[in-house]
């Protein structure tokens, strides 16, 4: 029996949630997003696609996929640099 769209939307938003209050944790100069795609394997196929235009010296991303025997889970976090002078200036 597979969870109901609401918990796997439920599930979906609490990774996210996670994800940010953990990077909040790390007072780092960067805003940030984060997206999470949560997929019932099901032998369809998942592609997604992302495009930026950032300093590719100060910003930066991170995506994560996860599985078991039923779902797919991929979670990316953009982070985009603020007020920062110099790549130096994020050591």
């Amino acid at each position: 029996m597979l969870p109901s769209p609401a918990k796997v939307n439920d599930w979906t938003n609490t990774v996210v949630d996670a994800c940010l209050k953990g990077l909040q944790t790390l007072n780092r100069p960067f805003k940030y997003v984060v997206t999470g795609v949560l997929t019932q394997k099901n032998g369809a196929g998942l592609n997604t696609a992302a495009t930026t235009f950032w300093d590719a010296n100060k910003d930066g991303y991170c995506k994560v996929f996860w599985e078991n025997e039923t779902m797919n889970c991929i979670i990316t976090v953009y982070g985009m640099a603020i007020n920062i002078g110099a790549a130096t200036d994020l050591d």
